[in-house]
């Protein structure tokens, strides 16, 4: 994982209009970056078989104006003299030194798979005694999310990484919606765990496929799989059929993810050298994933206190106070994932993850700079922040005036800008249910949030979270702001580790030994901080 702390290079960005026959995209390319890792990023990807090493020829791309790095030795190799004259080059090669625009007139055929920054991922070194079947993927089942990467063990070399929507979500937004689902019928519950199996194979082959140029062969080579998440996401891949998360007695408790069904998930991947490692759950609804996250981050290796939440349907936090490491996970609902809301969306194209006001105009950045479709839950807090400053919403939650069944609505040619009550009223709960279960830990450990050396966010919703707004809305305790740390990609980055580092499991071996789970439901003092928290104002 990068040291958040580490001096960070200058960043030059330059702007680049890249058309297709059917698409036009504004693209930012970033400290040196090449155009194939910026449109991986995006729903409009170049065709590739070699993982951005210029020698499959595919990533094709004409120049129509600007300024670029000199054809390289590839290019050479694999463009003619005269096409590269008429501005034909490789998009993997190619690197913007100004604005420019570029024509793209063969895409890849549409993916729900988009590459990852691997800046912020694991780091890892090569183990030698790795010797046959060295491949490896490390995967990060969420509930709104899943995170992938592939490795080859042996080298330490991430071949890929890529995150796409869990198919999940046209079954149920949250997880508890999903266990009713799965309790229906047998086959409703295989659904579910099919849905989930095949998008993770599915993110596996686009990889292979487009990094590396085979997949058959590959999978038969692959030694290692490694899976975190939530204990409800667990539960359903693993194709469990029972009632344990809906046992209140099992809360605290572990809670056993094994699938019984190991060859034949095996053959259905054909994979078969590989060891699927489901990554047990802590207890209850507190999931692996939350375990990864403190990999990640490594704060129980620190002597002073630090606070983790991962944000989702289902929040998960935990404090570390030097000794103990607290734990414990409260309905975030899908307010976080801007999932449920009217106009709310996941962290996805067209998705509102940034408002400003500048002269009286609202400003609304997008995901991909799409047309706006929603928003997701860091757009929907600057919202709520800026509303407040403007005496339009009272810190009740509550409107000034009357509004239209449409709520208030931010840009009045697009109704999907609205901000409706009912909307506000969800995130009120699931803002208060976070604060007041923080405070709680805090209590515990006999700390106040003035001791945290460090608050972590990690999940996707702390990309683009505007760590003012959401300490002025009562979100997070207020604490100085270079003390926040946001790490998006947390979960992924600690489940490579687990795959990667031998010693890995002792240290997770560790972290479990110190932990104490805390159940917060019909404490009294969590109860009335929940009510106290309801309010938008600093906590």
């Amino acid at each position: 994982m990068t040291d958040p702390d580490s001096p960070q290079p200058p960043v030059n960005t330059n702007m680049l209009l890249v058309r297709s026959d059917n698409q036009v995209l504004q693209l930012s390319l970033m400290n040196g970056a090449s155009v194939r890792e910026a449109l991986d990023a995006t729903e409009l990807r170049v065709r590739a078989a070699c993982g951005g090493l210029g020698t499959c020829g595919a990533c094709l791309i004409q120049i129509v104006n600007g300024n670029f790095n000199p054809p390289t030795l590839a290019e050479r190799q694999k463009i003619r003299p005269e096409e590269l004259a008429d501005g034909m080059r490789l998009a993997c090669q190619l690197r913007a030194v100004s604005d420019g625009e570029l024509y793209l007139q063969y895409p890849a055929p549409h993916s729900q798979w988009k590459s990852l920054d691997a800046s912020e991922l694991y780091r890892a070194a090569g183990n030698a005694a790795i010797a046959e079947h060295v491949y490896g993927a490390a995967i990060d089942l969420g509930t709104t999310h899943i995170r992938l990467s592939f490795w080859n063990r042996q080298s330490g070399r991430r071949i890929g990484s890529r995150y796409s929507i869990n198919p999940q979500v046209a079954c149920g937004a949250d997880v508890l919606t999903r266990l009713d689902a799965d309790r229906l019928s047998n086959a409703d519950s295989q659904v579910l765990t099919q849905l989930a199996r095949k998008a993770i194979i599915e993110g596996i082959r686009d990889i292979l496929s487009r990094d590396i140029g085979e997949v058959s062969p590959i999978l038969a080579e692959i030694g290692k799989i490694t899976i975190v998440g939530n204990t409800a996401m667990l539960t359903l891949i693993c194709g469990s059929r029972d009632d344990s998360l809906y046992e209140p007695e099992n809360w605290q408790l572990p809670i056993t993810c094994q699938p019984a069904d190991i060859e034949s998930w095996r053959k259905a991947w054909r994979t078969p050298h590989a060891e699927i490692g489901i990554v047990q759950p802590l207890a209850g609804f507190i999931g692996s994933d939350l375990l990864a996250d403190l990999l990640a981050t490594a704060i129980t290796e620190q002597p002073q206190p630090a606070l983790l939440a991962d944000f989702g349907t289902n929040t998960e936090i935990a404090l570390w106070d030097g000794r103990t490491l607290w734990a414990s996970s409260v309905p975030g609902g899908p307010a976080f994932e801007g999932v449920g809301m009217r106009n709310g969306l996941s962290a996805e194209t067209g998705a509102v993850c940034k408002v400003s006001k500048h002269n009286g105009e609202w400003l609304l950045q997008t995901l991909d700079d799409a047309p706006a479709r929603g928003y997701c839950g860091s757009g929907f807090i600057d919202a709520i922040a800026l509303l407040l400053d403007e005496k339009l919403l009272k810190p009740s939650g509550r409107f000034a005036e009357p509004q239209p069944v449409g709520g208030y609505v931010l840009d009045q040619g697009n109704f999907r800008t609205g901000i409706c009550p009912a909307d506000i009223d969800m995130f009120q709960r699931a803002k208060a249910s976070t604060a007041a279960a923080m405070l709680q830990l805090l209590v515990y450990a006999g700390l106040t949030a003035n001791d945290l050396q460090t608050l972590w966010i990690c999940g996707s919703f702390g990309r683009h979270l505007d760590l003012n707004n959401a300490m002025r809305v009562g979100l997070l305790p207020t604490v100085d702001q270079d003390r926040v740390k946001l790490l998006a990609n947390a979960g992924l980055s600690g489940c490579e580790k687990l795959l990667l580092d031998p010693v890995a499991q002792a240290v997770l071996n560790t972290i479990t030994g110190r932990a104490r789970v805390v159940n917060l439901s019909g404490v009294t003092e969590y109860e009335e901080r929940f009510v106290d928290n309801l309010r938008l104002k600093p906590v």
